[in-house]
């Protein structure tokens, strides 16, 4: 039987790849368990993905904060504590954490990002590497610390640019990706700090 790990998705939007890890976790063999997806947008299409699915929901808007950033992400630490999340993953969670969220989850928050870091962080990464010629692009899983996109690199995924690349063409070719990659890594991460 396998230790299922407690874990709270971050989303901002569709949550394709909460759906990816949604779908991971229904597997009896895989150590992780969804026990909150929460949002700082009502509007966030996951949610009802996520709700239909029968996990718990919450969001949180941040325009009910204000500037107040910190404030924010307090009322966001202790809804995933009360949850009983150990880990984190954000899965297109759009906005930039302060160092004092970081901090409480210091080694235990996860990111996707849409591109080979340290190429190309933050928004609009598959222009960006069309615009700078790059022979190939992907996704990276890293562990969140203060910097935006610089934490430790859990594992990459590649996929070649091709000539008649636009940037739609080659952000659904590393979605694919992304999807493959974060349940796998997740996996591994967990299993790693339990041995």
């Amino acid at each position: 039987m396998v230790t299922k790990t407690p874990i709270a998705i971050l989303i901002s939007g569709r949550g394709s790849n909460m759906l990816a890890l949604m779908e991971a976790c229904a597997r009896p063999d895989f150590p992780a368990k969804i026990v909150l997806v929460l949002s700082n947008k009502a509007d966030a299409a996951g949610l009802d993905t996520a709700r239909k699915a029968g996990i718990k929901t919450l969001c949180i808007p941040h325009k009910d904060y204000g500037k107040g950033r910190e404030a924010h992400e307090r009322a966001i630490d202790e809804a995933v504590r009360a949850s009983g999340a150990e880990l984190i993953c954000l899965a297109g969670y759009m906005r930039v954490l302060t160092p004092w969220l970081v901090q409480q989850w210091q080694g235990r928050m996860i990111n996707i990002h849409p591109s080979l870091l340290p190429a190309f962080p933050g928004l609009h990464t598959h222009e960006a590497a069309l615009k700078a010629g790059a022979k190939e692009h992907g996704c990276t899983i890293h562990l969140v610390t203060d910097g935006v996109d610089e934490g430790p690199i859990l594992a990459q995924a590649r996929v070649p640019v091709l000539p008649h690349d636009d940037a739609d063409a080659l952000a659904a070719r590393v979605l694919e990706q992304e999807h493959r990659l974060y349940p796998e890594t997740l996996k591994h991460f967990i299993t790693q700090r339990h041995t």
